[in-house]
């Protein structure tokens, strides 16, 4: 009898997310602060394409750059806010069986995707500030395209494997997901075998990542620092120094809650699950709203052009 009950539930057809177990008395006030993060994060990533576009004096690889990171930022909260606001609001908590394994695949590879990025507009950077005369010459919109197209290649090889593993195992000991999307390992740890494979290749896709992009990045900004410090003025080393805060920013918001989130689940013995499950969302919601604020507050090119966009409307 418990075979066959074991059998008939071996992967079904649905899994369920719970939401936030915990607080789903309160999933309808959680999901504003979230549903207003999301609102913030359309309007202003297709502000900054939009800006982009328009003006012939932004087609440089620096603001190419910020393109695909405002398209990564735009897919990336796509893949999980819509589903994730059906739960809260309307208590909407299965998602298909591929469905699930697909919304996997799409938040691993573009959050491999935006870590790349920043390792390009670090070298946009490296080039810009170490080597300006040859900027034009070495970052052209050939090699421009090269780079994104190697980030697309580098996403696919590497996270294919996410759901390509996880969908071979079998899920007979129940289909209740308690989080609030189809994280990796939250899903692979319903399966009834040993998901040893999917674990160290998450790590393993983990510490290549991250570690390595974090590496070049680090690289990149030695000589950048040093070219600094050694302008003749004040003036000039803030100003050239500005050109680069900007990605530094950017890349600080992204890793911080990032680092934060993955200390918290080394001490999940310690950790409510509900607080682990909020910073989950936390890091992967938060960076994509604060990106186009950080590029419009302090690009003054973008910033200008904005402001003259709504002067003009008025006028």
């Amino acid at each position: 009898m418990s075979d066959s009950n074991t059998s008939d539930f071996t992967n079904p057809s649905t899994f369920i997310l719970l939401g936030i177990p915990g607080l789903q008395r309160a999933h309808v006030w959680i999901a504003i602060p979230f549903c207003t993060m999301y609102a913030i994060t359309i309007l202003g990533n297709f502000t900054i394409l939009f800006i982009v576009k328009r003006e012939p004096s932004l087609h440089e690889p620096m603001y190419y750059f910020l393109c695909m990171l405002a398209i990564t930022d735009l897919v990336l909260s796509t893949s999980i806010l819509p589903k994730m606001l059906s739960i809260f609001w309307f208590n909407s908590r299965e998602i298909d069986f591929s469905a699930c394994f697909t919304q996997m695949y799409f938040i691993n590879y573009f959050a491999a995707m935006e870590s790349g990025i920043f390792v390009a507009m670090a070298f946009d950077r490296y080039v810009a500030i170490c080597n300006p005369l040859r900027h034009s010459t070495i970052l052209t919109k050939r090699v421009v395209v090269k780079i994104g197209l190697a980030l697309v290649l580098r996403g696919c090889l590497l996270i294919l494997p996410y759901p390509l593993l996880a969908s071979r195992w079998p899920y007979c000991k129940t289909n209740i997901i308690p989080h609030t999307y189809c994280k990796h390992i939250s899903v692979v740890n319903l399966a009834c075998a040993d998901v040893s494979a999917s674990s160290y290749y998450s790590l393993f896709v983990t510490l290549f990542v991250q570690s390595m992009d974090v590496f070049f990045i680090a690289v990149s900004y030695i000589p950048i620092l040093r070219a600094i410090y050694s302008l003749p003025t004040k003036d000039a080393r803030v100003k050239t120094f500005g050109t680069c805060g900007t990605h530094l920013c950017v890349f600080f918001a992204s890793y911080i809650p990032v680092l934060f989130s993955s200390v918290m689940h080394r001490i999940d013995n310690a950790m409510p699950l509900y607080l682990l499950i909020l910073m989950a969302n936390v890091y992967i919601l938060v960076p994509p709203t604060l990106h186009p604020i950080i590029y419009g507050v302090r690009t003054k090119q973008i910033r200008d052009r904005l402001l003259s966009l709504f002067t003009h409307k008025k006028a």
